[in-house]
This record gives C-alpha cells, structure tokens and sequence, in this order.
C-alpha cells in the first residue's frame, strides 16, 4: 500500500501580530490632526474693581444703541428692525462719523437679554462687523481706488483711523420676576 505524504499546512505566523496592530494604532494617533473649535476672536478688556471704574459721559449722538430680546427681536435706537437689516441701518451712521476726530466716532452699543438664542448674538455681531468691513472697503475704494484688503501696511492704519471698529459689549441685566 501506498503511504500518503502528509503535506504541511501553510500557516501565517500572527505572534507579532500585536506589535503591528499597535503600530499602526500609534501611527493614526499621531498623524490625525483634531480640528478645535477656537471661539470668537474678542479681546476682552482687563479688570477693573467696580469702585476704580471710571464713568465717562458719551454723547447720545455716538452711540448706536442694539438691543436683542430674549425672542430674537432686534432694537436699534428703539426702531424694530430684523437681524439681517442691522448693517444696512448702521452704514449711513459710520459713514457720516468718518470725517471726525476719533473722540466723535460711533460706537455701536450691542445688549442683549439673558435668554437670547446664542446664534442670534453671534448674527448681529457679525451684522455689526460686516457694516464696518463695508464702510471700510467704500472709504479705501474712494481714497485709494482699491479695497482695504489690497493696501499697504500704512494706507490700512490710515483707513482704520478713519473708521475705527468701536464695539460695546454690554453686559445683559439681571431681570427679577
């Protein structure tokens, strides 16, 4: 009789199978790059005890006072106006305030209730910023005949005297029932 050869099996050797699997583990870790979330860009002002606080008188005629319900409605020097109109009522103002010394300027007051929907914060902020940006870019255009974003370092700060951002973050009230 004839004896079958026993034929080995072929095998893939997993003893360092591990080592692999933690390799490629550690690899992944510390390609990966994790987007963080950075917030909003505000410089926040140092501060002051209450006491040391000094009061100083604003001219009514500067302030461009926003006010945000708890419902999203929006007030601009006691006018209802929704949030997408918010730059379109504060451009004229910048603009007329761009001729005069910086102790003239607008200052765009922005208060809010405590309840406010935080989106509709950041939307009227950002309405706020956008009617700077424009007022700006219109200012540089008729200066220089190019947006501010094409300027030289010097034009930019001339630019940014003439219409400087001045943005009060009013701190909301505490409402009792």
């Amino acid at each position: 009789m004839i004896k079958k050869k026993k034929i080995a099996e072929a095998s893939i050797p997993t003893a360092s199978m591990a080592d692999i699997a933690f390799l490629l583990l550690l690899f992944f870790l510390v390609s990966t790059v994790i987007d963080v979330d950075t917030g909003i860009g505000l410089t926040l002002p140092e501060y002051v005890p209450p006491e040391e606080q000094e009061q100083v008188k604003v001219d009514p005629d500067r302030m461009a006072a926003v006010l945000i319900n708890e419902n999203g409605d929006v007030l601009i020097d006691g006018q209802f106006v929704a949030v997408h109109q918010i730059k379109q009522n504060l451009k004229p103002r910048i603009t007329s305030k761009i001729d005069l010394p910086m102790n003239k300027k607008l200052i765009v007051s922005l208060k809010t209730d405590r309840k406010t929907v935080y989106n509709v914060y950041i939307n009227a902020l950002d309405q706020i910023k956008l009617a700077f940006f424009e007022v700006r870019d219109e200012y540089s255009n008729s200066r220089f005949g190019n947006k501010y974003d094409n300027l030289t370092p010097e034009q930019q700060k001339e630019v940014r005297d003439a219409v400087p951002i001045i943005i009060s973050l009013a701190e909301p009230e505490i409402v009792t029932s």
